[in-house]
């Protein structure tokens, strides 16, 4: 199953946060890796509030950035397991990142919201492992949306398939990786759509291999449940995959898109039912596949009150340039052909979150920064820049960059963080 990242306002004190973050990672096969992370943090009371309350509220948030990693050695792995049914392995040594509740939230319409508190979460896949575990998918990580920081990584939750993926027969998936993000039960609660491998034979229609999470007020929790197609909304015998979120027949309620054979794509009405049925769905559509994706900042490109969609020939990474042809929504559903769509690269390079090495050690191989996320964190209406720099899977660093200090990080964290439980 491939990977692709997720293509997941009020006036508030000013607190300013600056982070600085190293990490160390030798080239020996041992792994050893060491992050560190601090934060300072100056706060401006306004509107009354007291210097006072203003500046422990950004101590507080400063906190919580102050990261140690160190993957130890460990004895050679095993051999990986065939299905999800295996925990997760626990990475010794990680400290200095408390874990916390997740706040429970009331629900509304913030895009990104799993918990309903009305702040954005984020969604990652490629989470680093520690050296000895040889699973394939180390799982998700959501980090939960924060009132004073944008994000904070204390509050977090890991995604597994052995904790919360259906089983397909008597077998839990290996992959489990976060696909779209959209509110389809219309409960206030974003739901999360995740991507798994369920066990083919290849006689027969396959079996749908996309889930759903269900948001809720202490987040994303259970387990999740199969997306149903119906079989008069499938064509052909390729897996239904790359799923959009968007209201593309304009009734104010989330539908999905997904692809199907030859070029076609099932479109399923929304909302949906907790047992993962669309409202309605038709015959497969033409025009399409066979990859989907959403148009890039604005779904709905031409301002008519309907979501479109793009199908392009390559699945893209957020942020880079690319072209495919675009489907108008309408009352029928996203199928009238619009021209060509391009997507366009951010005009600015994106700022990194570097990785240092330690003196004596040369890197393993190269650094690579990529986007996360590109979307309104602080709550300030303007969109915010999340990156990832990694090298290799032994060692990444997470960065938010808020729109007003583009140039200086938010926050910083590991991914190791899920994995070290």
């Amino acid at each position: 199953m491939r990977r692709y990242p997720v293509r997941i306002r009020i006036a508030r004190a000013t607190a300013t946060a600056t982070a600085t973050a190293t990490a160390t990672v030798p080239a020996a096969a041992t792994a050893t890796a060491t992050a560190t992370a601090t934060a300072t943090a100056t706060a401006t009371a306004r509107n009354g509030r007291t210097p006072g309350a203003a500046t422990r509220a950004a101590a507080a948030a400063a906190f919580g950035c102050v990261l140690l990693l160190t993957a130890c050695a460990g004895t050679p792995a095993s051999p990986a397991p065939k299905n999800g049914d295996a925990p997760p392995t626990a990475l010794s040594g990680l400290a200095g990142a408390e874990r916390r509740a997740v706040p429970h939230g009331t629900g509304g319409r913030t895009p990104d919201d799993f918990n309903g508190d009305g702040h954005r979460d984020l969604v990652l896949d490629h989470l680093v492992k520690p050296a000895a575990d040889s699973r394939e998918d180390a799982g998700i990580g959501i980090v939960y949306g924060s009132a004073t920081r944008g994000l904070d990584p204390s509050v977090r939750q890991l995604l597994s398939a052995h904790a919360n993926a259906a089983k397909s027969g008597d077998t839990l998936p290996s992959a489990f990786d976060a696909e779209a993000s959209c509110d389809l039960d219309r409960d206030g609660f974003t739901d999360l759509i995740v991507g798994t491998d369920p066990p083919y034979n290849g006689i027969g229609r396959p079996p749908v291999p996309l889930q759903i999470l269900f948001g809720s007020p202490e987040g994303l929790t259970g387990k999740a449940v199969t997306l149903r197609i119906p079989d008069r909304a499938r064509f052909g015998n390729v897996r239904p995959d790359h799923p959009v979120c968007g209201d593309f027949d304009g009734d104010g309620r989330p539908d999905l898109a997904v692809t199907a054979s030859a070029g076609r794509f099932s479109f399923l009405r929304g909302p949906f039912t907790r047992d993962g049925r669309p409202r309605a769905a038709g015959a497969a559509l033409p025009g399409a596949g066979p990859v989907l994706a959403a148009p890039e900042p604005r779904t709905d490109t031409n301002g008519d009150g309907y979501d479109d969609l793009v199908y392009t020939a390559l699945p893209r990474e957020p942020g880079t340039t690319g072209t495919g042809a675009l489907l108008l929504g309408s009352p029928d559903g996203p199928g009238r052909p619009g021209g060509t769509y391009r997507f366009h690269a951010p005009a600015a390079a994106l700022p990194t979150a570097p990785l240092r090495t330690a003196p004596g050690h040369a890197p393993a191989r190269a650094e690579t920064t990529l986007l996360r996320r590109y979307a309104d964190f602080d709550s300030d209406g303007k969109p915010d820049t999340v990156v990832r720099t990694h090298r290799g899977e032994s060692a990444d660093l997470i960065a938010l960059y808020p729109a007003a200090t583009p140039d200086r990080p938010l926050i910083t964290f590991t991914t190791a963080l899920f994995t070290a439980g």
